[in-house]
């Protein structure tokens, strides 16, 4: 009878339970259909605003651009010698940064406005002359992707390493910046589109187009190095000033490995400029020879790397701290002092390379230049 009764009392408490349930669940089902507005309103506002501001950023683009269009138009119809620039190079110059630098941002290679950064770089240095393009694509996508590569000994050695490397506006303009004032001082002189580099025929244009080169192969070239180096290598670095073995991660620090790296880098930007010209210049025969654009990314690429090893070793700061087992930029209680006065930092290091390269190697070039 007990247990009869247990089951019967079981039975009973069923239905009632069946019948809470019901009273729960309804209520529940119907809150259910508010908790978008309610409790996910928040997220929801902040995604429509994200949808909102990148359709405002890509209406201003195409905005800015058409009034370039207009106004390069007008100006090229009242003096009667700059070239026009044709609509299809305004609809490439702002759909393919735009597109790669959505990818680089889905990839997490760019934070949103490291993004917007990278699509105003992209615009005007594709605008201006397609070797710059496939030079600043080049130095983006190996960089992205060396960035990534072999992240898992990099998280043991970088105390300030991104998932993905993502990089922000200021050092998106601390890399590409002085190309982008390179790229309009370029249009301003010879108006857009692709020219030899000849300095016999147009020195300063030529000039331009080298110190642009120049400032891109040495961000690649830097990159290349620490990327591959800090992982490839099987020797302890060296510090640049006093050939002393530092810990890996160390600014300044160089090893062979590296230094090659940096040389491969500044030649795979370079022969992605060539390469462009053969496609798109029209008057190579009766120019200077191309082939040592390659030489020259291969120079700056190596130069580069060595001048931003000397300044990181000189004015960022660099300590072990003893706490996490790895190389800082900043003085914390637990660091020892490596090398380096705390002036700089790593941005602001790669901004003064390339402004360094950019205006001292093209001179250089000059002199070896081959002529028409």
């Amino acid at each position: 009878r007990c247990r009869g009764s247990g089951r019967a009392g079981g039975g009973g408490g069923g239905g009632s339970g069946v019948a809470d349930a019901l009273r729960l669940v309804l209520p529940h089902q119907v809150f259910s259909l508010w908790l978008p507005m309610f409790y996910y309103q928040e997220d929801f506002f902040r995604e429509y605003l994200k949808m909102m501001a990148n359709i405002v950023v890509l209406n201003l683009l195409i905005c800015i651009s058409l009034a370039f269009w207009i106004v390069s138009m007008t100006a090229s119809t009242y003096y009667g010698t700059l070239q026009p620039i044709s609509p299809w190079r305004w609809l490439f110059s702002v759909l393919v940064p735009l597109l790669i630098a959505t990818q680089g941002f889905k990839k997490k290679s760019l934070d949103p406005s490291g993004a917007l950064g990278g699509l105003v770089v992209g615009f005007i240095l594709t605008v201006a002359n397609y070797s710059f393009f496939t030079s600043l694509f080049v130095f983006f996508v190996t960089s992205s992707k060396l960035t990534k590569w072999k992240k898992d000994i990099k998280k043991q050695i970088d105390s300030e390493y991104k998932e993905g490397g993502q990089r922000n506006w200021v050092q998106v303009f601390c890399n590409g910046g002085v190309p982008t004032e390179l790229a309009v001082l370029y249009m301003i002189e010879n108006g857009p589109g692709e020219i030899p580099i000849d300095f016999s025929k147009q020195y300063t244009a030529s000039w331009m187009c080298l110190s642009l080169l120049g400032a891109l192969a040495c961000s690649t070239g830097d990159t290349w190095a620490s990327e591959i180096g800090s992982v490839m290598s099987k020797s302890k670095p060296r510090l640049i000033t006093t050939w002393e073995k530092v810990p890996v991660g160390t600014n300044g620090a160089i090893t062979l490995v590296g230094l090659l790296s940096s040389l491969l880098g500044g030649m795979a930007v370079g022969t992605a400029y060539f390469i462009t010209q053969l496609i798109f210049v029209t008057d190579l025969e009766i120019s200077a020879p191309q082939w040592p654009i390659i030489v020259f990314g291969a120079a700056a690429g190596l130069l580069g790397s060595v001048v931003d090893s000397y300044l990181g070793a000189t004015m960022q700061y660099s300590g072990f701290d003893q706490n996490i087992g790895m190389v800082v930029n900043h003085q914390t209680k637990d660091s020892k002092h490596i090398s380096g006065k705390p002036i700089l930092d790593n941005n602001a290091v790669n901004l003064f390379s390339s402004i360094i390269i950019a205006l001292v190697l093209p001179g250089v070039a000059w002199c070896f230049w081959p002529r028409g």
